[in-house]
C-alpha cells in the first residue's frame, strides 16, 4: 500500500470487547477460548488513563471515585496487589478484604476492613455486594465456574451490576484512570483533532 514508514500517533486508542453477561445471569465472567464478544468500543485520548477510562465507560462500565474496593487476590498476586490498594487509598477509598489479601496488605502497613469468605460465615463477600458497599471489585480467580465461591461473587456483581477486574493489570489500569478522573483530566475531542496531532508529529 505504499507505506514505508510506522506510524507513532501521539494519542493512545483502548480497544474493549463486550460480552453479554448480563443477560445470562449466575454465569461466571472469567474469559476462557470459547467466548465470543457481542461487539467492541474503543476510546481515545492523548493519555493512556483516560482513553482505557473511556472505553470502560463505552462498554458500560463507569469507574468508581469513591466508596469501598472488594479486595480478594489469589497468592502469587498479592504481591501486585500493593501497589493498587495503596493508591486506592491515597484517592479516599475504603478497602474490604478476605482473610489472606487482608493479612498481606497489614504487613505492608496497609489497612483494609476484613470480611469473611462466603464459607467463613456472615457478614461476606456476598454481602458486601447485596448491600451496595462495593463499588468496585477486584477479585483475580484461582478457580471459575458457577459452583465456587469466587465464581459466585463474580456472577452477583454482574448482577448488582457492580464493576469487577480479574487481572492485576487491569487493576492497576482501573486504578490510574480513576485518578486521572479525579483530576478532572476527561475531555472531548474530535477524531480529526487527533489525527491532525498525529501528522504533525511525524512531519
Amino acid at each position: 500500500m505504499g507505506i514505508i514508514d510506522e506510524p507513532h500517533p501521539a494519542h493512545t486508542s483502548v480497544k474493549e470487547s463486550v460480552f453479554p453477561f448480563s443477560k445470562f445471569p449466575g454465569v461466571d465472567v472469567i474469559l476462557g477460548p470459547e467466548m465470543r464478544s457481542t461487539g467492541e468500543v474503543m476510546g481515545i485520548d492523548m493519555a493512556y488513563p483516560i482513553a482505557f477510562a473511556k472505553a470502560q465507560k463505552s462498554a458500560g462500565t463507569t469507574l468508581p471515585t469513591s466508596g469501598h474496593v472488594l479486595l480478594t487476590v489469589r497468592d502469587t498476586d498479592k504481591p501486585a496487589i500493593v501497589a493498587i490498594a495503596q493508591q486506592l487509598i491515597e484517592m479516599g477509598f475504603t478497602l474490604v478484604t478476605t482473610g489472606g489479601t487482608h493479612d498481606y496488605l497489614a504487613k505492608h502497613d496497609i489497612d483494609s476492613q476484613r470480611i469473611n469468605k462466603i464459607q467463613e460465615g456472615r457478614p461476606n463477600c456476598i454481602d458486601v455486594i447485596k448491600n451496595h458497599e462495593a463499588a468496585l471489585i477486584i477479585n483475580t480467580p484461582t478457580r471459575k465456574g458457577i459452583n465456587t465461591d469466587e465464581g459466585r461473587i463474580r456472577a452477583l456483581a454482574v448482577r448488582f451490576n457492580v464493576p469487577i477486574i480479574t487481572t492485576c493489570a487491569g487493576g492497576l489500569a482501573a486504578v490510574q484512570a480513576i485518578g486521572a478522573i479525579k483530576t478532572g483530566q476527561w475531555g472531548v475531542k474530535a477524531l480529526q483533532d487527533y489525527f491532525s496531532a498525529a501528522l504533525s508529529t511525524t512531519a
